[in-house]
Order: C-alpha cells, then structure tokens, then sequence
C-alpha cells in the first residue's frame, strides 16, 4: 500500500522523527507500521508499494523480469531517497537490510532508529501459506525450508537494528502498545564497528542489551549452543536475564560458574574450564560467551582460543573495566606466575555487547577502576576525551546513566580505532602498545599484592598514569602543567595517584625486578608508553633504569 503525504493531525510526537521497520515477510511491517503512524499523526511509507509505483510493475515482475539483484538497487535507491524526507514510519522489504549500503543509511543519524520486528517462525509460517504466491521468495519450493533458509541469511543483519521487539500471536493493538512503550522509554544503543584485516565485529553499547540479548547473539552462533562462562558475583546478579533472554531465543546453553577474582586466571582454572567443556561433549561450532568483567573476559577468551584449537566467542563485560577496555581488542590470557597476563592469545569476539545497565551494581570503587581506564585513552591521544572527562567524570563515578552510556561509547570508539590500525601489537613503534600507558607500574604494583583484590588492576592503573607522566616530565618531554593538571583530575574525584594510596608501601627494587620480567620487554629492554603532553602518547626504550628508580624513590616508595 502506498502512503499519502496529505496533511495528518500530530497526536503523539515520535520519540524518532524517522521510524524504520526490518524483518522477514509477514512480521507485520506493513500493518503495524501504518497503525504506528496513525498514532504519531506522520506519514506511512511501504518501500515495496513505493518501487511498484515507480516501476509500475509488481515486485513478482521485477523479480521475474530482472531479478533479485536488480530489485535490491532499485530498492536501495528508493529507501536512500525516502530517508531523505521529513517524518515517516518507514516499512522496508524483507531483504532490504541485507544490502551494506542500505543499512549505512542510517548509521550515525540521530533521527532515525530501526526495529527489528522478530516473529517466531511457526507465527510467520501459519501467517504467509495464505498468500505465498504473492510472496516471490516463496512461490517456487517448500516455504518452510525457504523461510528458515532466509531467516539464517538476514537474522545476523536484523539483529543490528537499534530495537528488537517481538511480535507473536497477540493482538494488533498488543503490539502497537509495545511498540509505542519501548520508543518512549529506550535509550537506543550505540553501534561501534571494529574492521580488521580478517574479521569485523560489533561493539553494541546502551542499557537494556541483556532483555534481547539472545536474538542478537543467536544469528552468531554457528549450531546454535552456547557455553556461558562466568562468575558467582555475577552470576548472582544477572545471570537470570541473561538466561532467560537465551531460553526466548530458542538457543541452547549450559552454564560454567567460577569464584571472582583475578586468582580464577590461573593454569589449574584454565584447566579446569577446558576440562569441564569437553566432558559436556564440546563442538567446533559451539560458542563461549564471556560473562563478566576483565578477568572472566580474559580466561573465557583464552577458552575459546584454545580448545579444539579454537571456537567462536562473544564477551557481554558487566564492569566499566571490561566495557571500555579489556573486552575490546581481542587479547585473552592468563597469569604466571612471574607476571601477570603472561600465557595468552590473540582471539576476536564475534560480538561485544555491553549493556552499561548491569554498572549500577558496581560499587565505586570498581567505577574507579573503570574509570582510570578511560583517563587513559584520553591522554594517550584524545584530548578532547580527557577534557570531557574534567567536565563529567564526576557524574560518571556517581554512576549517572548517561554519562556512564557516553563514557563507554568515546571509549570503545577510541580503543576500536587503535585496535584496527595494529591489531596484534606489531607496529615497531606507537600502535596498540600505547594502550599499555601506565602498565608497565601498575602491573609490578599489582604483583606485589599477589592480585588478591587489594589492589585493583583500574587502581594500579590509576596510580601507572601518574607515574607515566611524572617520569615524563623528569626527563624532560612534558610539561609540569600537564601533570599538574592530571593529580588535580585524579585528586578531586578521589581517586589513586601514588604511593601514599597503596595498601601498603614498596620496595623500588622489587619493583624494577617485576618490570625487568614484564611482557613488554624486547631485547632485554623495558618499553614505557610516555607522553609529550595530554594527547601525546608515544613508546619508548631508551629510558635509563636509574631515571626510574630515581623517580619511585622521590614518589615515596621504599629503597
């Protein structure tokens, strides 16, 4: 059915001022997209009733005239022009999402937002054998295998839509209401891409991620089973949705259980895990999907990248930690015992979702482990980041929702960036290794507290940044002010900034001993990550041993 431009009445202001709505065939697109406009008082559009128009064919012709690969660009075209109009509630084909330049249309617009309407299959089937020779798709073949043949093609792109709302046998009305409650109350997510040399995935950050988190894993898991790994912290806290959201969702899971703590990345836990998922008959294409912060993270990824030489994996990370940090990038590992993160691998996920609702049971404290790590980010080179972070980091630790979902998004988007251009750590200079700012301290920090929960890796990093910096300055690349302005950040939010905010005091020899162990080395050197200002982070290997143990002895720590 075509839409009519005529003048409306405004009822209801749409929380979006352009409405997009994908799924398969018979998911109602066309039906509750015209109620939804009734009630917003905008124009409805059905892009198919649109490209007959302008044919003045059918689209049973286009397809048996032209083909399928001919309908799809001028399906394009169309939906391009249409979302370069004013107000509408816009139903598309079925197929359109699978076009990349059509779902780009509405990357990065503020005034649009997507829905995916998820009908269960049994629903769509009992609703399309009606009609199915208007349906071209489905005039020739079984239309059961055909639909799950298209369902398992167009899910993993459905799943991208800002929205999932699922439709079954209720009412019109039912799910208008639905509709019209989820606008008014959501937040949309935000969608991070990370492009790699030879794989891409999505970063999707933004609050209610948990409720429809099975219909946006289920399209990237390969037989449809999953393994959840994760903590009893965690697991006491928001397990259940996650759970309940994979049980709607039609995928089958069991669930591994593991103490918190940095002590679970162990050999003897890796070994457990590894254990423990063959005897429940692991297959190739089953999926491990990290559930928790940076220590689940890492083990969880360390699993998948070694068992039956590799499986797939997703990370959900529940601490700002993880969300802005670790579970970005791909690195998983385990510790040593002569350091930290020692025996690991290199292991994309297929999928980061971060839901920034599960941060409100983080206690402050874990916010500032977090939130050290975005500090970071600006000044290794964004500094226009750290100055948002003078301006709201307050906020952020306060745990206010919109800046905690802002925080996480300048975040992935700067780690994203880095982990794109050097992926694996090899440029000879720059790179990823800049994320390790602060590291090389706060890593022999932590092994002096044995990682158990005095020290937190985000405080230990907190105190790394101060050091990095202040070694800086020693040796003449920074200026005082920049530092002067770091501690006044790191004092006013009351967070670590030296050696007076250790549990207790350390030895500089020890100290320089765990550096001398550290991953970083190369050629028996120790690489820092030093600054030429805020913003201006860079490697270096020429720092003189006794510049540093000069500087941990002025800072206060113990001969």
């Amino acid at each position: 059915m075509s839409h009519s431009l005529a003048p409306t009445v405004p009822r209801n202001k749409p929380p979006f001022p352009i409405i997009v709505l994908v799924g398969l065939m018979g998911a109602g697109k066309t039906t509750l997209g015209r109620q939804l406009a009734q009630y917003y008082g905008i124009p409805f559009i059905d892009t198919d009733a649109e490209i007959e128009k302008a044919s003045r064919q059918s689209i049973a012709e286009i397809f048996s005239q032209h083909g399928e690969a001919h309908f799809r660009a001028g399906e394009h075209r169309v939906i391009r022009r249409l979302l370069k109009g004013g107000p509408c509630i816009l139903a598309t084909g079925g197929g359109a999402w699978m076009h990349p330049q059509t779902r780009a249309l509405s990357h990065g617009r503020a005034d649009i937002c997507t829905i995916w309407l998820h009908v269960p299959m049994p629903v769509l089937l009992k609703r399309l054998l009606h009609n199915r020779h208007n349906r071209p798709l489905l005039a020739k073949g079984d239309p059961e295998a055909i639909l799950h043949h298209l369902a398992q093609k167009r899910y993993p792109y459905y799943a991208e839509a800002d929205l999932i709302i699922e439709c079954g046998d209720e009412s019109v009305e039912h799910a208008i209401h639905t509709m019209k409650t989820k606008l008014a109350t959501t937040t949309l997510p935000h969608h991070v891409p990370v492009t790699l040399a030879g794989h891409s995935y999505e970063v999707l950050t933004g609050p209610q991620l948990l409720h429809d988190a099975g219909l946006r894993l289920r399209p990237h898991l390969p037989n449809n089973r999953a393994i959840i790994l994760t903590d009893s912290t965690v697991a006491s806290l928001h397990l259940a949705p996650l759970e309940e959201s994979l049980t709607r969702a039609g995928i089958h899971f069991t669930t591994i259980t593991v103490p918190p703590g940095e002590n679970s990345k162990s050999l003897a836990r890796f070994e457990n895990v590894i254990e423990t998922i063959l005897a429940q008959g692991m297959e190739r294409g089953t999926t491990i999907i990290a559930f928790g912060g940076g220590v689940i993270g890492d083990l969880a990824g360390f699993v998948a990248a070694s068992v039956l030489r590799g499986v797939p994996f997703i990370q959900i990370p529940t601490t700002l930690l993880a969300q802005v940090d670790s579970s970005v990038g791909g690195k998983t590992g385990i510790n040593a015992k002569a350091g930290k993160n020692l025996i690991g691998a290199f292991w994309q996920p297929r999928l980061v979702l971060a839901d920034t609702d599960v941060l409100d049971t983080l206690p402050r404290r874990q916010l500032v482990a977090g939130y050290a790590e975005i500090v970071k980010a600006g000044l290794i080179a964004d500094a226009t980041l750290f100055a948002w972070c003078e301006q709201h980091g307050h906020t952020v630790l306060e745990g206010n929702p919109t800046a905690l979902g802002e925080a996480v998004r300048r975040a992935c988007l700067f780690k994203a960036g880095v982990v794109q251009d050097d992926e694996r750590e090899s440029a000879q200079s720059g790179g990823r290794a800049l994320l390790n700012l602060g590291h090389t301290f706060a890593h022999a920090f932590e092994a002096e507290f044995h990682y158990d929960g005095r020290l937190l890796h985000g405080e230990a990093v907190s105190i790394g940044l101060h050091m990095a910096l202040a070694l800086s300055v020693k040796m003449g690349l920074a200026p005082q002010d920049d530092l002067t302005r770091l501690d006044a950040h790191l004092h006013k939010l009351n967070m670590p900034s030296g050696q007076a905010d250790l549990p207790h005091n350390l030895s500089t020899a020890t100290l320089l001993a765990h550096m001398g162990r550290d991953k970083k080395l190369r050629d028996g050197k120790i690489t820092f990550v030093l600054l030429r200002g805020i913003g201006k982070a860079f490697t270096c290997r020429d720092v003189a041993l006794e510049d540093v143990r000069d500087l941990l002895l002025a800072e206060g720590f113990a001969p």
